[in-house]
């Protein structure tokens, strides 16, 4: 509890910063609209503090075992992201109105923390530098991921709400295919610091 405020601005301050999550649910605000969206955005809200309890209550020792583990899951991670960046690039702008195409489901975004840089780094930083071997793991993981949680809804929600707001300002295909782009572009910067380590 002494580390619990230290938790909450770590929380905050990675949570509401441009990231993978961050930056693929503005951009389905922007081309599937808020509604569309929500199951993407719970899935992030949930799935991240699952992943923080994952982290903290075993697959850090699997990772400590087995290297090798945390590296292949890296390496896929940077591969999905690049993939979902052509994805984004490549949104058909010409059906933004319309119920076509497919937003990330709830289980989609639940799953693709596992696969996020980011949120891996995150998950094992915030369990390694707010925890201690002299109490109960058990209990202060939770905590840990509870703050996720609760920071997580205004922070991504930011993020949600600008992508729908941009939908109002971004009136032609063209100005709609450089946001695309944009973001797509922004995706690839971001896992940069990543791919460094392989290099």
């Amino acid at each position: 509890m002494e580390h619990f405020f230290a938790i909450v601005l770590f929380a905050v301050s990675t949570s509401v910063t441009p990231g993978p999550n961050n930056l693929m649910i503005m951009t389905s605000a922007m081309n599937y609209g808020v509604k569309r969206s929500l199951p993407h955005f719970l899935g992030i809200c949930m799935g991240f503090p699952i992943m923080v309890l994952g982290v903290g209550l075993g697959f850090e020792g699997l990772f400590k075992l087995f290297p090798i583990l945390h590296e292949v899951i890296k390496l896929l991670g940077i591969i999905y992201l690049l993939y979902l960046a052509w994805r984004i690039a490549n949104t058909p702008t010409s059906k933004l109105d319309v119920e076509s195409g497919k937003p990330f489901s709830f289980l989609q975004a639940a799953v693709f923390q596992w696969l996020n840089p980011k949120a891996l780094m995150m998950a094992t930083g915030a369990i390694a530098t707010y925890s201690s071997l002299s109490t109960g793991l058990f209990y202060q993981v939770c905590i840990i991921a509870l703050v996720f949680f609760g920071s997580a809804f205004p922070c991504v929600g930011v993020w949600l709400l600008a992508g729908a707001k941009l939908k109002t300002w971004l009136k032609n295909e063209r100005q709609q295919r450089l946001f695309n782009f944009l973001m797509a572009g922004l995706l690839v910067l971001s896992i940069v610091p990543v791919l460094g380590e392989f290099i």
